[in-house]
């Protein structure tokens, strides 16, 4: 795959005197719009389309980018797009050239790595859909309340072009599946018009090369609990005669890929967060957690690499001020959507690594609460020094790390640790950056022998939800009998303070 003249990111380009609606554009600064477009054989439209889609943008006022992607057209939709581009060059278009046929999913998949707006939207190379409804599309996007957002042929609203029943039979019937296995009403999951926030669709892993990445979306934000929300749209369809490239094979395709996304593993990038993801079923295991340490929380709480929120909902309840950090967007996406109701959290970007970030917070809190974050950086003593700068004289760190060097395997490895502790060494590092370690405390040595196993015998990489939610139910035996088992435990917790 090659790319010919990209033109990178100008935020400038669409800037437009025609507002969309003062309520609208007020919630957007500094916000981007990508636009991609999947490009097959549309030599005859996708001029107009593209002029289309840029008076859309600028008379929305985004500031936006146009990425096609043509999947090695044999016709002269390629050539086309580049004069388009040669005759505008103050709008912001690239175009990306596949050096072989692959399908309208691998198309996208190559659109959603390139893009590098806020927010996105497919926009097929056709005229079926009409651009004059971007609008419409961003507006949950753009006021909070949705992640990603449909765009529906089929709720009563606009215009469509009547065509094949039994077409329409089987695009309700595929919607229909799609539902059942994810959970959802949809409408119309097969429709072309889908925005959503970029970081999440880049945090998602996309198989489908052709018309299956309709249902292979849809599935995987259901998922991956993406607020998701339908807007009616008006439809313009095609004739078979006149173009129109889905068929009965795709439909049959469409269902194999439904299945596959319902029972993937395959719905994050990294294992880091598909480890946290599998945490999240853990809601007892992360009580006893939480339980453990509250104690020395007080009222006004930092907390460094809070990641989706497994621990942060147990213990902002009652805080005068909670400060959940992180440096991940789609973490800090997730954690805003979370906890947009509760008045005492407040949802900050924080780099552990880089001591600037900390001036922000400088002896703004009583406590910081630091869970399994310190083995992910190469300098812990110079994180633990930036982290003393924010608590107040006499103010509590509470530090939980992964223990004993002997247990470090695949596991480790596969989550970015750069090592594992013992309590001396644990001890030695709090008293380098300034603490007085108060006491250490053992936790989870249940685990012990199941994480060795795992990740040094069989070198698995991730734990899945499945033994998390089997782990889960017995909570309540592990931590009966937790501090009575004779080996090592999984974690140390130190509970340290910034001297008076």
């Amino acid at each position: 795959m090659s790319s010919v003249s990209p033109k990178p990111l100008n935020p400038g380009n669409f800037c437009s005197e025609m507002a969309s609606p003062r309520t609208i554009k007020a919630r957007m600064p500094q916000l981007t719009l990508s636009v991609l477009v999947p490009l097959y054989n549309e030599e005859e439209f996708v001029r107009e389309l593209l002029v289309r889609v840029v008076s859309a943008v600028m008379s929305g006022g985004w500031d936006s980018e146009i990425i096609v992607v043509d999947d090695r057209s044999t016709d002269g939709s390629a050539e086309i797009v580049e004069d388009f581009m040669a005759s505008q060059p103050g709008v912001a278009v690239r175009l990306i050239r596949h050096d072989r046929n692959q399908g309208k999913g691998a198309a996208i998949r190559t659109a959603i790595s390139a893009a590098e707006g806020h927010y996105t939207i497919i926009q097929d190379a056709d005229l079926e859909y009409d651009p004059a409804e971007y609008l419409r599309l961003l507006t949950p996007l753009i006021e909070g309340r949705a992640d990603v957002v449909f765009g529906s042929r089929f709720l009563a609203a606009g215009e469509r072009r009547v065509l094949y029943f039994w077409h329409s039979l089987a695009n309700r019937i595929l919607t229909t599946v799609c539902n059942m296995v994810s959970d959802l009403n949809l409408t119309d999951m097969e429709t072309c018009y889908k925005a959503f926030r970029t970081s999440l669709a880049k945090s998602i892993p996309i198989q489908s090369d052709r018309f299956g990445i309709d249902p292979e979306l849809t599935v995987k934000f259901a998922r991956r609990q993406a607020r998701i929300y339908e807007t009616p749209i008006s439809y313009h369809g095609r004739t078979y005669e006149e173009g129109k490239k889905i068929g009965l094979r795709d439909a049959f395709v469409v269902l194999w890929v439904i299945l596959r996304s319902r029972f993937t593993k395959k719905l994050f990038h990294d294992p880091g967060p598909e480890m946290l993801d599998a945490l999240s079923v853990a809601g007892k295991f992360n009580r006893w957690m939480a339980d453990t340490i509250s104690p020395w929380a007080g009222a006004r709480v930092l907390e460094i690499g809070a990641g989706m929120g497994n621990l942060t909902h147990k213990l902002c309840p009652a805080r005068k001020l909670y400060l959940a950090t992180d440096i991940e967007p789609e973490y800090l996406e997730q954690l805003k959507k979370r906890y947009q109701h509760r008045p005492a959290v407040r949802v900050h970007k924080l780099n552990a690594e880089d001591p600037g970030d900390y001036r922000h917070f400088e002896t703004q809190v009583d406590t910081v609460i630091c869970l399994n974050v310190l083995e992910h950086l190469k300098d812990d003593r110079q994180v633990l020094e930036s982290i003393r700068t924010t608590l107040i004289p006499g103010g509590t760190l509470i530090l939980l790390v992964p223990n004993g060097p002997e247990a470090y395997g695949a596991l480790d490895e596969a989550l970015g640790h750069y090592r594992r502790y013992t309590r001396t060494a644990l001890a030695s590092v709090l008293a380098e950056a300034g603490f007085h370690v108060d006491r250490m405390l053992e936790f989870n040595r249940v685990s012990w022998p199941g994480w060795r196993f795992t990740g040094q015998v069989l070198k698995r990489r991730t734990l899945s939800q499945f033994s998390m939610r089997i782990f889960d139910k017995f909570v309540w035996l592990w931590r009966a009998i937790d501090q009575k088992l004779p080996w090592e435990p999984c974690s140390l917790i130190a509970i340290a303070r910034r001297p008076e």
